[in-house]
């Protein structure tokens, strides 16, 4: 057994009578031990009426007030807790007085969990999965545990709660009647680009989480591929104490971010607008003629480049093009 301990600036939550909070702006202090058993040897359910079932269980994304009460209940109740890292969970846990006992399920065990858990689930105990943040299986561990418990009959329930994608696009200034989560781009630039390539015509608003050392080299290629003059924006820190929302085209954006180190810092979320009607309007007869005769000899890319210089269409809408006509 090892003691852990960690110190994090936020919200002190009290339990008090009748299942309610006191919930107050502080310092919380942490004490953690870690503590390895199997599944099969944790204890039984904390409340034997809760239906059997897996409970998906969204958590705050990082402000602590965000948990809902049903959450809390759940959470409180069942027999245990499938956590992707079960030290942060354990954190959350004990600021709101739960003693849920928990067991790791992250993206290396995941397939070596799914039997045991299962089982438990097959004999009626109630187990909840949740994720570090946010809305598990949104760019998270999970997804197998419900695909078995699926295919074995058994229940599965939603918890809802947080989710960083919806939280940016709500406030975004973006299009959110319909929209695309694209989750992590490849961290390779090549790679990248390929993907928003595929993007370039999509119309819906796209949703990207991305790492915060990458920012400024993801919204350089989003320029390139997907239009310098396109509209986007960046969450930063959301529901955390330095929350910052940016707004403005992707090469603005792009320029912001090499000259302001603060928009590299923390967790992130782009939002970006999808292809306009007005972006995807048919070009000149000459431009395309030149456009077609550059593709013969040149990648898209320089093709587009020169077919700017020489007809004096944007770069962006001729690379557009440049690519439909690749297809």
């Amino acid at each position: 057994m090892t003691a852990l301990g960690r110190l994090t600036s936020g919200l002190r939550v009290k339990p008090v009578g009748n299942g309610g909070i006191d919930v107050e702006y502080s310092a919380i202090v942490f004490s953690q031990a870690r503590v390895t058993r199997t599944v099969s040897e944790l204890p039984p359910a904390t409340d034997p009426d809760l239906p059997g079932a897996l409970y998906v269980v969204a958590t705050p994304i990082g402000n602590l007030a965000d948990l809902s009460t049903r959450a809390r209940e759940i959470l409180g109740s069942v027999a245990l807790i499938a956590a992707e890292d079960t030290r942060h969970t354990r954190s959350l846990l004990q600021a709101f007085g739960i003693a849920t006992p928990l067991v790791s399920l992250h993206e290396h065990n995941e397939a070596a969990r799914l039997r045991p858990l299962v089982e438990r689930l097959q004999r009626g105990e109630a187990v909840a999965l949740v994720s570090d943040a946010g809305t598990p299986l949104v760019s998270d561990p999970g997804f197998g545990l419900v695909r078995a418990a699926l295919d074995a009959g058994i229940k599965v329930t939603p918890i809802p709660g947080p989710t960083a994608a919806i939280t940016a696009l709500s406030v975004s200034g973006l299009p959110t009647d319909r929209f695309a989560f694209e989750g992590f781009l490849p961290a390779k630039s090549v790679a990248r680009k390929n993907v928003l390539a595929e993007l370039l015509q999509e119309a819906r608003t796209l949703i990207f989480y991305e790492a915060p050392h990458r920012l400024s080299e993801v919204l350089l290629d989003m320029a390139e591929a997907l239009g310098a003059e396109r509209r986007a924006s960046i969450g930063r820190e959301l529901t955390k104490r330095f929350e910052t929302m940016y707004y403005g085209t992707l090469a603005e954006l792009a320029e912001r971010s090499k000259q302001d180190p603060d928009m590299s810092r923390g967790e992130l979320v782009i939002v970006v607008a999808g292809l306009t009607a007005a972006r995807s309007a048919p070009l000149s007869i000459d431009a395309d003629k030149v456009l077609r005769t550059l593709l013969e000899e040149l990648p898209a890319a320089q093709a587009a480049k020169l077919a700017a210089r020489i007809t004096g269409e944007k770069r962006s809408v001729l690379y557009e093009r440049a690519v439909q006509l690749q297809k």
